[in-house]
């Protein structure tokens, strides 16, 4: 039922290279398609090619991607040994805050950045952005970000070691709520029953904190492609969706797409 051979070396010959420079901070940036932008941020352990293949289903929806490399390798799915080296380095790293509750990673800040710039090229109502796992908060917090319209979190899996805990900084994540409740926003957020990494606690408090402002959805672990490499029901767009018509995972996909259209699209 893999449908993506975990060896298999992804080029991304068909995305632009950029290096941008934002905040004083330069990062790789891959972008694709036309039409309003999306940030898609990778899961650990980086870009592979099952984070790919999602990126350009948005970009063949009609939108512009911008998928930056935040840690590891680009185009790989690494062995178990430099999947945890690089889960090690983006623990320890400034940019990171991998085991803080209350507190927003400093990279949201280079995040908003570019979703301000992405804004600025691509024009449209605004900002679509996804976050997985490591990164899974992290498009709530990119809404401080005033193009930032549409904010999409897949299994958010920060802080480690508390699942109840909260990735955001109170006061941002208060600045967050009232921004969406003046503008009718909503954020969209998805994890398997039996996750272990982004457990019922976790939405429980997104829900606490944001009341009908977060729709959190919960797949059957019997949803979870069998034959990914990470046997714990986890990643729902990439790793463990089923690309079979009537998956619960491809039906997930295709809401998160139609919530970007309707958010970004005008004459939708």
């Amino acid at each position: 039922m893999a449908d993506i051979d975990p060896k298999f070396r992804d080029s991304l010959e068909d995305f632009e290279r950029r290096e941008v420079t934002l905040l004083g901070k330069t990062k790789r940036v891959y972008i694709a398609g036309s039409g309003p932008a999306v940030i898609v941020m990778s899961e650990m352990p980086g870009i592979s090619p099952y984070v790919a293949r999602f990126a350009r289903w948005v970009r063949d929806a009609g939108f512009t991607v911008y998928m930056p490399s935040l840690f590891g390798e680009d185009g790989v799915l690494p062995s178990n040994g430099k999947t945890m080296m690089t889960v090690a380095r983006a623990c320890i790293s400034k940019e990171f805050r991998a085991f803080a509750s209350n507190a927003s990673s400093p990279v949201t800040k280079w995040l908003r950045a570019l979703a301000a710039q992405a804004h600025q090229e691509c024009g449209g109502e605004g900002v679509g952005a996804i976050g997985m796992c490591f990164t899974g908060n992290f498009a709530l917090s990119m809404m401080l970000e005033k193009a930032v319209i549409a904010p999409v979190l897949s299994q958010p899996s920060l802080p480690m070691h508390n699942p109840s805990g909260l990735a955001i900084d109170p006061d941002e994540l208060a600045l967050v709520k009232a921004r969406m409740e003046a503008e009718d926003l909503t954020a969209l957020a998805y994890r398997f029953e039996g996750d272990s990494f982004c457990k019922a606690e976790r939405f429980a408090a997104y829900s606490e904190a944001l009341g009908d402002r977060f729709i959190g959805k919960v797949l059957p672990d019997s949803a979870a492609n069998p034959d990914a490499p990470l046997k714990t029901p986890h990643s729902v767009v990439t790793l463990h969706l089923i690309d079979e018509v009537g998956q619960p995972t491809v039906e997930a996909r295709d809401e998160i797409l139609d919530f970007f259209r309707a958010r970004l699209i005008s004459d939708q």
